[in-house]
């Protein structure tokens, strides 16, 4: 699948988070120091928005109950979360950021 448009790189706070939308899907950019990372925008515990969550230590928090994502596979790094979320394939070119949802390159 191609690659989709999303955002400046400036709208990313550093060290945070960004719900946008590819394709009707919900999508959170998480902003780090080594980069821009993709996941479902929805946590796989309570379906809350993870874009309202906090980034750290590479994980994405849901805000709701607690439970961390690692950004990098999108797997649960606590409870009560027990299910990944997807993980989406990123890259920034000219300060914006571009998204594939698809499992092809």
């Amino acid at each position: 699948m191609a690659y989709v448009k999303v955002c400046a790189l400036a709208e990313i706070p550093a060290d945070g988070a960004l719900g946008v939308e590819v394709d009707d899907t919900p999508v959170v950019l998480a902003r780090t120091g080594d980069g821009v990372h993709a996941l479902y925008d929805i946590c796989s515990h309570a379906e809350v928005s993870l874009s309202e969550g906090e980034v750290y230590d590479g994980t994405i928090e849901c805000w709701l109950h607690g439970s961390c994502f690692d950004l990098r596979s999108g797997k649960p790094t606590n409870p009560p979360a027990t299910q990944p979320v997807a993980t989406y394939k990123v890259k920034v070119e000219d300060g914006d950021v571009y998204v594939s949802l698809g499992s092809d390159d």
